[in-house]
């Protein structure tokens, strides 16, 4: 049942777009109008945003990866995931995979949370985009409040998991688990 329920839920999905073109019902339109804009930016982000990860998982080295961001790395690890979140492009859906290499290249924990947590505030197209509509000064305090945040709470985060040695696993290596099972190492 479990592998058929997603298999539904999309041809209920593609059911209702198909019957709103066919009857002109104008919400099901914008939503399937949505979903393939949404589809199409994706297709012209993610394939370079994989090559890339590719790359970077090839040619840099585990070492060069711990040395900057590892466990016995600096404050400057922050700095580090700052200037690569501040330049990723595609949003989440790319950082995702990014913060997945960078854990298994020997990034610690709380610097990974802590690239997400700046892709998600931190990117440099949004933050002109948002200086331009909210202001300069706007943008400028929200920076300099969501930054150490950012780090605070990824540091406090990172500690906590680890302190339960709570380890990342990838989704393969999770997939014959039972459902209700958790991904904590004792």
């Amino acid at each position: 049942m479990k592998a058929k329920f997603p298999v539904i839920l999309i041809i209920v999905y593609a059911a209702f777009i198909l019957f709103s073109f066919m009857s002109g019902y104008q919400p099901g339109k914008d939503i399937g109008s949505n979903f393939l804009s949404f589809t199409l930016s994706m297709l012209k982000i993610l394939p370079g945003a994989f090559i890339l990860i590719g790359l970077f998982q090839v040619w840099v080295s585990r070492e060069r990866v711990e040395k900057h961001l590892g466990e016995d790395s600096s404050i400057m690890s922050f700095l580090w995931v700052l200037l690569l979140a501040g330049t990723t492009v595609g949003g989440l859906y790319v950082a995702f995979p990014v913060a997945w290499a960078l854990y298994e290249k020997g990034a610690r924990l709380q610097v990974v949370l802590a690239y997400l947590g700046f892709a998600a505030i931190c990117r440099i197209p949004m933050i002109i985009l948002e200086a331009s509509f909210m202001g300069i000064k706007f943008t400028m305090v929200r920076m300099f409040v969501s930054i150490p945040l950012v780090m605070i709470s990824s540091a406090l985060l990172g500690r906590y998991l680890a302190a339960r040695n709570w380890e990342m696993t990838s989704p393969e290596s999770s997939a014959g688990k039972e459902e209700g099972s958790d991904r904590w190492v004792h």
